[in-house]
């Protein structure tokens, strides 16, 4: 039987590729997006040329606007939160819009889910940036990467908390009172921290979305600056996968409710920024890149991979998108539409 499906954010670039999902599989959506992102109207063409425009229902509204969620949520069985304001050095510009967007619009998604009445399940996408600087754990500098000396399988979901940058704090607040709702008023919620994630349909920018943005800048021939040494270590993640721990989120509610898992690619898909993605990424396109150079950007991890063994043990996810296979993805469909770009 199909359910009522919320997707927050849901013209965005996760957002997108997980409603296709659920509308490929016979579920009823409500896309709700404030359209704020570029990419957001080339996603949402995307879905009415892929199932017609009366397949899904689209709400044009602001997590921030407490009552226009409260109504959108009113029948929804699963409420996927996505929406939000996605970039660190954002946070630093613009700290009251990344709190309104991050803290409170999670806190009245969390209201309208209650104010339902239906208790449904609420899928929250937080962040490694929870993690902070992880200034306690020790490091190894290598030739093309810094990496943990100890963690062998990455960060887990155990490491102390420690939010650095107003990005942090505001999605820490919500990843905090996302859990909170399950404990204080039996909400099915699950918190998932994600790490990089990437994929089709990902219009990233030098803020936010880096193995995209490298991509399209590479095949646009547009300008790039790498900050800091170019050594910085993430796990990165095929949105595809991404979408499988949600579909398992809600397949095994029993299990997942009130949980915090981390969802990145693991230590086995794992890669510096530039000193490893860079030859990568010239290999792809067939020469050299010129990039210039610029300080570290505030909240820029050395380090951060995840430990991902908690969601493999209690919801039967891994990764199955390698690395290689991944940014080959993501290469030849940025090659194929230039013309979003």
């Amino acid at each position: 039987m199909s359910k009522q499906y919320l997707v927050t954010g849901g013209a965005g670039f996760i957002g997108s590729n997980y409603v296709h999902r659920l509308l490929k599989r016979g579920e009823k959506v409500i896309i709700y997006d404030n359209f704020s992102r570029g990419g957001a109207p080339h996603n949402l063409e995307w879905l009415k040329a892929e199932f017609g425009e009366k397949a899904f229902e689209v709400v044009i509204g602001d997590v921030r606007d407490a009552s226009r969620i409260t109504e959108a949520a009113q029948t929804s069985d699963v409420i996927v939160h996505l929406a939000g304001q996605v970039a660190v050095t954002t946070s630093v510009a613009n700290p009251r819009d990344d709190f309104e967007a991050n803290a409170l619009g999670t806190f009245n998604v969390l209201e309208a889910a209650r104010a339902s009445g239906r208790n449904p399940i609420v899928i929250y996408a937080s962040t490694n940036k929870v993690y902070g600087g992880m200034e306690d754990v020790e490091l190894f500098e290598e030739p093309t990467r810094w990496r943990y000396k100890d963690l062998v399988n990455g960060c887990p979901e155990t490491q102390p908390l420690d939010f650095h940058s107003p990005y942090g704090c505001s999605k820490g607040t919500g990843d905090q009172y996302v859990r909170d709702y399950a404990r204080m008023y039996d909400l099915p919620t699950v918190v998932f921290r994600q790490s990089c994630i990437y994929g089709p349909r990902q219009f990233g920018i030098e803020d936010q979305g880096w193995v995209a943005w490298f991509i399209i800048a590479a095949v646009m021939g547009k300008p790039m600056t790498i900050y800091g040494d170019g050594k910085q270590v993430r796990d990165i993640l095929h949105v595809n996968d991404l979408a499988n721990a949600y579909d398992l989120a809600v397949e095994k509610i029993d299990i997942a409710r009130g949980q915090v898992y981390n969802l990145g690619g693991g230590p086995s898909n794992v890669m510096s920024i530039w000193a490893e993605f860079g030859p990568r990424l010239e290999s792809l396109i067939g020469k050299k890149i010129e990039v210039a150079r610029g300080d570290w950007r505030p909240g820029d991890q050395r380090v951060f991979y995840a430990d991902v063994s908690k969601a493999k043990q209690e919801l039967g996810w891994e990764p199955k998108i390698h690395v290689d296979e991944g940014v080959n993805m993501l290469f030849e469909w940025v090659q194929a539409n230039k013309n979003m770009f």
